[in-house]
């Protein structure tokens, strides 16, 4: 039987899984079924959100205008749509600079198949992480929220921000508390498009989001995936053709899908 505290869900079946990935996901407004959850999966339930960035160590916060600066400097300027502080950062984040960026995804199988990749951790219960992004958007600035109702949006694209804050030292002045933005990268491969991606940031570099989740519980809940349960719910994306080889279209993902795929389940029990 599953267990359940006000924000964490212990799943025994796959059933129970779904049941708590699009519970109250009807709509009434629009008469459709339509979450406003933003889904993030880890294949450790101990791991913090954690940016890229904060992963670097000791004065962080420091190095990521250089970062960026310098990622600019030497990319060559086809890879961006438009010169701005979110193109860039979009596609920084996507070629795997250390970023404060986030990944998140619209949905809720994504997020399965990210709790439940990595073999060498399935000794270990995954994590999903479940975050109401229409209600955290409610607590953004009047100037982020008006922008917002004006487009009859729920999440920002990267031109909405390019408009309303142009640079990191912008960002930072937007609120004196912290604040959390989740936006929509431009469509820059079938990767971004595949995992139904989207991304959260902070206006405070130095802030985990978990951190200030806590301090907001009616935000979200975390799905805890019991190690038990891994194999049934990563042969059944398999059979749902949710992997590697869907997600990262190309040879990188063909290969990890296949890796898996042969590896000897009785080699990592």
């Amino acid at each position: 039987m599953k267990t359940k505290n006000i924000n964490t869900v212990r799943i025994e079946t796959w059933n129970d899984l779904q049941n708590e990935l699009f519970e109250n996901s009807w709509n009434s407004e629009l008469g459709r079924f339509r979450s406003k959850l933003a889904f993030r999966g880890l294949s450790d339930s101990e791991y913090p959100l954690e940016t890229t960035l904060s992963r670097l160590s000791g004065n962080y916060a420091v190095l990521e205008k250089h970062l960026l600066r310098n990622f600019k400097k030497y990319a060559h300027r086809k890879v961006v749509e438009k010169d701005s502080l979110w193109h860039w950062l979009s596609v920084a984040k996507h070629y795997g600079l250390p970023t404060r960026i986030l990944d998140w995804t619209y949905s809720p199988f994504v997020a399965m198949h990210f709790a439940t990749a990595n073999i060498d951790h399935f000794d270990k219960d995954g994590l999903i992480w479940a975050v109401n992004y229409v209600k955290t958007h409610q607590l953004l600035p009047d100037k982020l929220r008006r922008q917002l109702d004006e487009e009859g949006a729920n999440v920002f694209t990267v031109e909405m921000l390019a408009e309303s804050v142009k640079s990191f030292n912008e960002l930072a002045a937007l609120s004196d508390e912290n604040i959390v933005i989740f936006f929509e990268p431009p469509s820059i491969d079938d990767r971004i498009v595949n995992q139904f991606a989207f991304f959260s940031i902070m206006n405070d570099s130095e802030k985990l989001l978990n951190e200030w989740l806590n301090k907001h519980p009616e935000l979200w809940k975390k799905v805890i995936i019991p190690a038990k349960l891994k194999w049934e719910i990563r042969d059944k994306l398999d059979q749902a053709n949710i992997t590697e080889r869907v997600l990262f279209p190309g040879l990188d993902g063909l290969s990890l899908w296949l890796k898996r795929q042969y590896s000897p389940k009785s080699e990592l029990l």
